[in-house]
C-alpha cells in the first residue's frame, strides 16, 4: 500500500481508522483526509491508552496535523474531533446505507420472536449491560429470544458466557459472526434489535436494521437521536437500568406497531442516507478541498 501511494498520483487522500500504519503512510501531493471512525472517542481512546499514546508521539501525531479535512460521521464526533484539539475543517458526513426493494425483506410471522444484536463482541459494546438488562425481562418475555452475534475480541464472549450462567439466562445465544447472504438474512429476520453501546460514531448496523424494517433500541452512545423524533425506536441511556425498560416496552408492543416502526425506519433511511446523497457529499467536499467550489455547509470551520 505505501508502494502504490508513493508511485501514484492522487488529488486526495481519504484514510479510515486510527492507529494503524495504512493511515500514516503519504501519498505525495494528495491533500489528506481522515475519518477516526469513532477512534477518538473518549471511551475508545481508555482501550490501550499506553500504546496509543506511543503510536500518536512516533506516527499518529505527524499524520493528524498533516490532515486537511477530517470527516466525523455524526455531531458527536465532530465533538471529539475538536475535544481532542484538532482544529482543521471537518466534514460532517453520515454514513450511506443500502435500502432493500420491500419484498427482499417481507417477514413471515412466527412463534418465537428475535431480539438481536449484532457486532464486535467487545466491551466498548456494552454486552454485559445487555445481559442485565434481559434478566429483569427475560421472565416477562417467554416467546422472545435474545442473540448475540459477531467475532470475539480478547476472549470477551467467555466472560459474557459466564454472566449469562451467573444470571441464569435460558434464552440467549452468543454466537459467532455471520457473513454475507447469511448476515442480511439475519438481520431482515429480526424482530427487534439492540445496541447498547458505550461509544459509537455511527453504528452502521442501526442504519442497516431500519434499512431492512427493523425498528431499534440504541444506547445514547451511538448518535441516534433520530430513532424518536422518525418514530422508529427508541434512544436510551447506557447500563441495564436504563435498557430495561425500553425492552420491555419494546418487546410488549403488538406485531403491527412494531411493523409500523421498521417501516417509519425504512422510510426515513431511504429519505437521508441513501449512498447517492452520501457520495455527492463527498464530492462536494473533495471539490472544496481542492479549490473548486465554495465550502459546503456540512463543512465546519468552528
Amino acid at each position: 500500500m505505501r508502494a502504490a501511494l508513493r508511485t501514484g498520483r492522487f488529488d486526495i487522500l481519504h484514510t479510515h481508522g486510527l492507529w494503524r500504519m495504512p493511515n500514516v503512510y503519504a501519498a505525495p501531493g494528495a491533500r489528506l483526509v481522515i475519518a477516526p471512525r469513532g477512534m477518538l472517542a473518549p471511551p475508545a481512546l481508555a482501550f490501550s491508552p499506553l500504546r496509543k499514546r506511543l503510536f500518536l508521539k512516533i506516527a499518529q501525531g505527524t499524520a493528524l496535523r498533516a490532515a486537511e479535512m477530517f470527516h466525523a460521521t455524526s455531531e458527536g464526533e465532530y465533538d471529539d474531533i475538536r475535544r481532542f484539539g484538532l482544529k482543521q475543517p471537518v466534514a460532517v458526513i453520515p454514513n450511506g446505507v443500502a435500502v432493500p426493494p420491500p419484498e427482499a425483506v417481507a417477514r413471515v410471522a412466527e412463534g418465537r420472536k428475535t431480539l438481536l444484536s449484532l457486532g464486535r463482541i467487545h466491551p466498548v459494546k456494552g454486552l454485559d449491560s445487555l445481559l442485565e438488562a434481559w434478566a429483569k425481562v427475560e421472565p416477562v418475555a417467554p416467546d422472545w429470544d435474545l442473540r448475540i452475534v459477531g467475532p470475539d475480541e480478547g476472549g470477551h464472549a467467555a466472560e459474557l458466557a459466564a454472566l449469562k450462567r451467573r444470571l441464569g439466562l435460558k434464552r440467549v445465544r452468543i454466537e459467532p459472526p455471520v457473513h454475507g447472504p447469511a448476515r442480511d438474512t439475519l438481520m431482515a429476520a429480526a424482530d427487534l434489535f439492540v445496541l447498547s453501546s458505550r461509544s459509537e460514531n455511527f453504528a452502521m448496523t442501526v442504519a442497516e436494521s431500519l434499512a431492512v424494517g427493523v425498528p431499534v433500541i440504541s444506547s445514547k452512545g451511538a448518535p441516534w437521536s433520530g430513532l424518536e423524533a422518525n418514530r422508529c425506536g427508541w434512544w436510551v441511556g447506557h447500563g441495564p437500568d436504563a435498557l430495561a425498560p425500553a425492552l420491555m416496552l419494546a418487546l410488549s408492543l403488538p406485531d403491527v406497531e412494531r411493523r409500523a416502526m421498521g417501516a417509519r425506519g425504512r422510510a426515513w433511511m431511504e429519505r437521508d442516507f441513501s449512498w447517492a446523497r452520501m457520495a455527492a457529499m463527498s464530492l462536494e467536499a473533495y471539490g472544496w478541498l481542492l479549490g473548486q467550489g465554495d465550502r459546503p455547509e456540512f463543512v465546519r470551520v468552528d
